[in-house]
């Protein structure tokens, strides 16, 4: 009896400690509260999955516990009971029935699948080019002809395609609320499409282990009304069609002087510039530096110091500047913006 007593104690703590992490996930990062037609066809193949898995849960509990006490050993019981054997009714019924569940689950899975399968033309949907980079993402709207990264900008209730490929390894694209998972491979495109039904701030992250910093490669999904997409796309090609505005402050233009000797290289703004590094064009408009942290002058001083702290294995070197010419840099990046608020 102490022996089961210790097991059960143990079984408690295990599931005390399993219902506590139920609790740890992000929010942000749930698939559990889908947010266009894509994630909600998702989510009804994992409701319908799991409702199955729990009725066989259930069914077979339950005929394992009659079966345990039925026929457990009573006392002064001797030998070994009577065995049964080739039963051929219970042996077909045990292989009709998970043939029966595995039928009603595959037919909703392939209907879906060819649904998710479906290409849109520019006509239909806005399409948008996604390039995976060790550990952040790029942006492009051929047909809009604007770029960006890490934040993603979408109309509401309309249809998105996606052409996903990788520059360097392998990365996976997810969008939670909206849908997904697909890889983004080196060498080769993969497409899908998303449409977000709600106007609002979410999430995205790579789902496929990338790197020392794959755990850090997040992104913003941002979806907005039509007009005020039109809004962002005509400002976006208004300030790449120009060269980069020339700095106000005194202490901005010696940070753009900075920008365009150690940063411009790597980093495009107002279509300037090169394009190993994310587009800055809209760096201040974004509400995390890196992805990651909250944009704030502190965080963006931080990153210039040691990129390396913040993203372990990420390719922008180490600048070696001082306080005075971060403190210059962040005054001048915190001037890129594309938004009539700022």
């Amino acid at each position: 009896m102490k022996g089961w007593q210790q097991y059960w104690r143990q079984f408690s703590l295990f599931a005390l400690l399993a219902l506590v992490l139920t609790g740890c996930g992000k929010d942000e990062l749930s698939a559990l509260k889908p947010s266009g037609p894509v994630a909600a066809m998702q989510f009804d193949l994992m409701k319908l999955s799991s409702a199955i898995m729990i009725g066989v849960f259930i069914v077979v509990m339950t005929i394992f516990t009659y079966v345990l006490i039925r026929y457990r050993k009573r006392p002064g019981q001797q030998g070994i009971p009577k065995q049964v054997e080739g039963n051929h009714a219970l042996e077909i019924l045990w292989t009709v029935i998970p043939f029966l569940l595995l039928i009603i689950m595959a037919i909703p899975t392939v209907t879906t699948g060819f649904a998710l399968h479906k290409e849109y033309p520019k006509e239909e949907a806005v399409q948008v080019k996604v390039t995976a980079h060790q550990f952040w993402w790029e942006f492009e709207y051929p047909d809009l002809g604007v770029a960006t990264a890490q934040d993603l900008v979408l109309p509401v209730g309309k249809k998105v395609q996606f052409v996903l490929s990788a520059s360097d390894v392998k990365h996976a694209f997810w969008i939670p609320a909206l849908g997904g998972k697909i890889d983004t491979n080196p060498g080769q495109e993969n497409k899908m499409w998303l449409q977000a039904d709600k106007a609002g701030i979410y999430y995205g992250k790579c789902a496929e282990l990338c790197g020392a910093s794959h755990a850090l490669m997040d992104f913003k999904v941002e979806v907005m009304e039509q007009a005020d997409f039109d809004t962002w796309v005509a400002n976006m090609k208004g300030v790449q069609a120009k060269e980069p505005v020339t700095a106000t402050s005194p202490l901005a233009a010696e940070g753009q002087q900075i920008f365009d000797k150690s940063c411009l290289g790597c980093h495009a703004v107002a279509g300037k510039g090169g394009k190993m590094g994310p587009n800055l064009t809209n760096f201040a408009d974004r509400e995390r530096v890196a992805g990651i942290k909250a944009h704030t002058p502190e965080n963006i001083a931080e990153w210039l110091k040691d990129p390396q702290k913040i993203k372990p294995g990420n390719k922008m070197p180490n600048l070696n500047l001082d306080d005075k010419q971060v403190k210059a840099l962040v005054e001048y990046m915190e001037t890129l913006s594309v938004s009539e608020k700022k």
